[in-house]
């Protein structure tokens, strides 16, 4: 079974109840980093097969981020790590390689917050796509950015007011999509087109807060995770509810361990193990003293598949290592 292993932080601080509160990812020069905010609002950048911090960005004013995002820049060989911030609404890419902010957008929504933002790459070109939670106009307007900061374009649709933002590739058709998640539903774009492609719709949601695409069965899956209870998996091409669950409970962040089982955080501080296959709620983790928001699996060079967790507010991000999580 998962259990908790050890706090990685004392320090970590997350300001949203929002997925992709951390991002961790293989550095070009192999460093397994876990980056996050810290109770200073400085950027912290950790080594977890060390387990030791080994850069941080001091901050010099009050930033609430609320999103981390990483992308390999193959062309330049470098990697950059986005940090979004919530309030003054500006998103910054640093080169983590000397702790360059190579690029600062500011006033991305003016009239609103800015809650998600993601890196979408098209034909080894890096771009910026941003969510818009504006409270008077323009609730849903993507923007586009290319990393010179120039706004290449806007995606709008609707008035909904967009959550959190994604992106999937498919590899078949060489489609970027767009993944907006909103307060009543989720929208994917055909971002080649420039128009939407499905709404995912049901009755009885709200809030929607984190997504994956997984592929099983040679069906697309689209998996969101939602404050209403449910956890709902769609047919990403044709539009269609394949599955909703029922956890009773508030969602964040959401993560597949394998195609089988999924693992959601929880308002109660829980995390529960779901089967996809049956529908079923197999097992609840505690060890966090708020909610979960953000999920990640990780491959550890000790501990191998494992998974790195945080919950809101000063809750501190936590390593649970894998103990035969199945033999139930």
């Amino acid at each position: 079974m998962i259990k908790y292993y050890i706090d990685l932080t004392n320090d970590s601080f997350a300001f949203v109840d929002l997925d992709n509160s951390f991002c961790v990812f293989n550095s070009i020069n192999n460093i397994l980093y876990l980056v996050y905010t810290s109770k200073t609002n400085s950027i912290i950048f950790y080594d977890l097969n060390n387990n030791k911090k080994i850069n941080e960005i001091k901050s010099f004013q009050i930033e609430f981020i609320s999103n981390y995002r990483h992308i390999l820049d193959i062309k330049n060989k470098r990697d950059l790590v986005m940090s979004i911030s919530r309030d003054i609404n500006d998103i910054k890419i640093w080169n983590i390689s000397n702790l360059e902010c190579i690029l600062n957008i500011k006033n991305v929504n003016n009239k609103g917050c800015l809650l998600s933002a993601c890196f979408l790459n098209k034909n080894n070109i890096n771009f910026i796509i941003s969510s818009n939670c504006n409270y008077i106009e323009d609730s849903e307007c993507i923007k586009v950015y290319d990393l010179n900061g120039n706004l290449k374009e806007k995606i709008k649709n609707s008035n909904e007011k967009t959550i959190f933002v994604g992106i999937y590739y498919d590899e078949e058709s060489s489609i970027n999509y767009i993944i907006s998640c909103n307060f009543n539903f989720v929208k994917s774009y055909d971002y080649n087109k420039n128009k939407l492609y499905h709404k995912y719709y049901d009755n009885d949601n709200e809030g929607h807060l984190g997504f994956i695409i997984n592929k099983n069965e040679k069906i697309i899956r689209l998996i969101e995770s939602c404050i209403d209870g449910n956890i709902r998996i769609w047919d990403f091409h044709k539009g269609f509810l394949l599955k909703k669950i029922n956890t009773k409970n508030y969602l964040n962040g959401i993560c597949l361990w394998d195609d089988n089982y999924l693992l959601v955080g929880c308002e109660n501080t829980i995390i529960k193990l779901i089967d996809l296959k049956k529908g079923l709620i197999i097992k609840n983790f505690s060890g966090h003293e708020k909610q979960v928001i953000t999920i990640k699996k990780i491959s550890h060079n000790i501990f191998g598949q494992c998974l790195i967790t945080q919950g809101f507010g000063n809750d501190k991000i936590k390593l649970l290592i894998n103990e035969k999580i199945f033999n139930m």
